[in-house]
């Protein structure tokens, strides 16, 4: 194949999101539920997590490296009292000193002793970080994250709302945000709505009303929740001993729901920006059938994220969907490889093909994405070794040709193959019979956005804000 296909080769070719947020009030175990809440939202992220508490006298936090249940024992969840919990789970690329960037922050000031989880991108981070280090703030990690409260410490207003109103007014880009104090609890999502960020209520504990609050829905099916709504874009609510109060914050804009939500990220079972999921997915795959018909003999998903669409597929096309590849859930982000080479390691350990299935079979092999177009390679020459006379790849969303700045870890433009290569040049690279993506107003009417309430700029370069200091920010997703 041509030298011009020059991209990283990486087991792991698939675009992450950085985090899961969940947030429980009134609840006598609200670090367990919290806990739990975040266990259903590891998807979202499996490189670090934590949990801050407070009992109404003062926050109790606890961060650590790895995945949640190996972070949160017994021992660890009894030292978290109090009715009121916030956690994070986080995706990051960040060595040795990620624990610095793990969350939630949490920081002693004129406002108390306050702690903050957050999901997104905050695109001004830099400038306002440079801001306040020249006025004297001194920054302990590299996430956008604490930024949000060196503004909070730093406003005089008076009333913790108000300070976080004003903090938020400043920021620019994506932010589902879930605030504790001592005494209460503030979450918000930025006037856009790009993260999602679910509110819901348990039955009451010990009398009294327990409201949570999750980045997914699934988090709620966990512990018994009742989905109530979403927090609006632009809204802030707080919750303290007073009750509960909703107000927005922030003029309406524009929404901008990231789709990759539902095409690949969010959880099946989830509810996200209103939608079921699962829904998503299955008219993802009906519409592609619709775009890219090929006669064939079994529809077999890349899972986990291929299945829902490959099941759509399946039944509009009238092919036996079979799964063919069997995932092995067990792998981390960092295994030893053997010293003496093995062909396609990675995925191997990743992906077992069924023989017996593939055999003498004409496939098509649907996926949710093409990244840099390595693993996509090496699916294919996975499928083709285990007797499959064609191989079909079906992509249910457009080419990915630009890096997402509000959340998604994509990679730079450079290294986007759909970015710099025509459908017909990425068919040959993977080595598929044919290659078929799902156009945008597929993708459009698979999430039945028909009041353009969706950001579609990974698949555009069409973003929905202004973007400021773009190196800058390009710079900060290689340190990421």
């Amino acid at each position: 194949m041509s030298d011009e296909f020059r991209f990283e080769e990486t087991p792991f070719d698939k675009l992450h999101e950085e985090c899961g947020v969940i947030a429980v009030y009134g609840h006598a175990e609200a670090a367990n539920i919290a806990y739990l809440g975040l266990y259903a939202l590891q998807h979202r992220g499996q490189e670090s997590a934590g949990i801050a508490s407070s009992d109404g006298r003062e926050i109790h936090n606890y961060r650590g490296m790895g995945r949640v249940a190996e972070i949160f024992t017994p021992e660890v969840l009894g030292s978290l009292p109090g009715e009121m919990a916030i956690g994070h789970t986080r995706y990051s690329t960040a060595g040795d000193t990620a624990l610095l960037n793990a969350q939630p922050f949490s920081v002693a000031c004129n406002k108390g002793r306050l702690a903050v989880a957050h999901n997104g991108n905050i695109t001004n981070a830099s400038e306002l970080r440079r801001e306040l280090e020249h006025e004297g703030s001194i920054f302990q990690a590299s996430s956008d994250t604490e930024v949000i409260l060196h503004l909070v410490a730093r406003s005089r207003e008076r009333t913790l709302a108000a300070a976080l109103r004003e903090a938020l007014l400043q920021l620019e880009g994506a932010f589902s945000l879930v605030f504790l104090a001592e005494d209460r609890m503030i979450v918000a999502r930025d006037p856009h709505g790009f993260r999602p960020l679910a509110f819901g209520q348990m039955e009451p504990s010990g009398g009294k009303t327990c409201y949570v609050f999750g980045s997914e829905t699934c988090a709620f099916d966990l512990i018994g929740a009742v989905y109530l709504d979403d927090v609006a874009p632009g809204e802030m609510v707080i919750i303290g001993p007073e009750g509960m109060t909703r107000e927005r914050y922030a003029p309406v804009r524009d929404r901008a729901h990231c789709v990759f939500e539902h095409v690949y990220f969010s959880r099946p079972d989830s509810i996200v920006f209103g939608r079921h999921v699962a829904q998503s997915r299955e008219m993802l795959g009906r519409l592609l059938a619709r775009e890219h018909p090929v006669e064939a003999d079994v529809v077999v998903p890349v899972p986990d994220s291929g299945v829902a669409s490959a099941i759509g597929f399946s039944s509009e096309a009238g092919i036996p969907f079979r799964q063919a590849l069997i995932r092995n859930h067990y792998v981390g982000r960092t295994f030893i490889e053997p010293s003496q080479a093995i062909r396609d390691f990675g995925v191997k350990l990743k992906f077992n093909p069924v023989r017996h299935l593939l055999e003498g079979k004409r496939v098509v092999l649907v996926d949710d994405s093409i990244v840099r177009g390595t693993v996509s390679r090496k699916i294919v020459r996975m499928v083709r070794g285990a007797g499959a006379r064609e191989v079909h790849l079906r992509i249910s969303c457009p080419p990915t040709v630009s890096p997402c700045f509000y959340g998604v870890d994509t990679p730079m433009k450079a290294e986007l193959i759909a970015a710099n290569h025509s459908i017909e040049e990425i068919r040959r690279f993977v080595e598929a019979d044919s290659l078929g993506y799902l156009s945008l107003s597929g993708l459009r009417k698979a999430v039945a956005d028909d009041r353009h309430d969706y950001c579609y700029a990974c698949y555009t370069g069409d973003y929905p804000t202004e973007l400021i200091n773009i190196e800058e920010m390009m710079t900060a997703k290689d340190r990421r």
